[in-house]
């Protein structure tokens, strides 16, 4: 029988050595807030860090919030069961608000597939697909975990179909690049009308994502990693 000094050693080695890699786990990726309470101190600094709604400030704007289905280039869930709306840094969803009153003189809507992303989620994307042009580098950080990136197509807001843009959304082929040439005269039109509403709103866009658009600056954002059930506009002072 090992001796009760023993035990203990072998004990304390292990769990240094645990609290070690999760440390060393921890460095490897930037800071992040985390918590309700630190939102609210980076708000309490600038007003235009707060995170709300856009379909708040947007008549018209809905969601189709495909990381919340089994609708996306994982096949899996990605956020809770009943997420039905997303969040945006104030600036970026004024932003938005402008390229939606563009948008209404053409009888158009905005459809947003995706908004805030949690940086875990980021992590498990990472872990699918090691790829830069189309997952964000967790080390970095990423403009959907800074509260300023929207994924997004455009629909006609009387009949309520989308337009066509030569590909769905989370699509990893080059045609969904904003360079590919080769399409109908009808889509390329329409991909050149949201590229440049959203660039005038003062978005730029993602060359191999046509649907992805995020605000310029993105150091001047924190990362965040506040689940959607916790990050409530009800709950986070205005």
């Amino acid at each position: 029988m090992k001796s009760p000094s023993f035990c203990l050693l072998f004990f304390l080695f292990f769990t240094h050595t645990d609290s070690h890699g999760q440390l060393a786990e921890q460095r490897k990726y930037p800071k992040r807030v985390s918590s309700v309470a630190a939102h609210q101190k980076e708000i309490q600094r600038s007003s235009a860090l707060n995170m709300v709604d856009p379909q708040t400030l947007i008549p018209g704007l809905i969601y189709d919030l495909r990381y919340a289905t089994e609708q996306n280039f994982t096949g899996k869930r990605m956020y809770p069961k009943g997420t039905r709306s997303s969040f945006l840094r104030v600036a970026a969803a004024k932003a938005l608000e402008k390229a939606a009153d563009s948008l209404r003189q053409y009888g158009l809507g905005i459809k947003i597939f995706d908004a805030y992303r949690p940086f875990r989620v980021t992590l498990r994307f990472w872990k699918l697909i090691k790829d830069e042009r189309y997952v964000a580098n967790p080390s970095k950080g990423s403009g959907h975990n800074r509260g300023i990136a929207v994924d997004l197509t455009l629909y006609d807001l009387k009949s309520g179909a989308e337009l066509n843009m030569g590909t769905g959304f989370d699509n990893f082929s080059d045609t969904a690049h904003h360079s590919f040439e080769n399409l109908p005269a009808p889509i390329a039109r329409n991909r050149y009308l949201l590229k440049s509403i959203m660039t005038q709103a003062g978005f730029n866009a993602l060359e191999t994502e046509w649907w992805h658009y995020a605000l310029p600056n993105p150091s001047a954002y924190s990362i965040l990693d506040i689940p959607f059930k916790k990050l409530n506009i009800k709950s986070i002072n205005h």
